[in-house]
């Protein structure tokens, strides 16, 4: 039996303003942005929704970033909309 691959992790778009945040990040700042983008697609359930909204708020205060996105009814694709690092 082979082992356990583990959680399946959604598919990640990053959208304006997003992409244009993104471009402005350095190679370390993209580095601890990279490691919150692959917890949100493994659990989209971190961070706080926002009341009204499709939206979560997912603040590392660890490695200083903030992604705020949304998630597809069945979990396959998660849109990032705004980001901090």
């Amino acid at each position: 039996m082979s082992p356990d691959p583990g959680p399946r992790r959604s598919r990640v778009i990053t959208v304006e303003p997003a992409l244009t945040q993104l471009t402005k990040l350095t190679a370390s700042e993209t580095h601890r942005l990279d490691r919150a983008i692959v917890a949100i697609s493994v659990n989209p359930d971190l961070g706080k929704r926002i009341p009204g909204t499709l939206l979560r708020d997912y603040v590392d205060d660890v490695d200083g970033v903030r992604v705020v996105f949304y998630v597809t009814a069945l979990k396959t694709i998660t849109v990032v909309a705004y980001i901090e690092a």
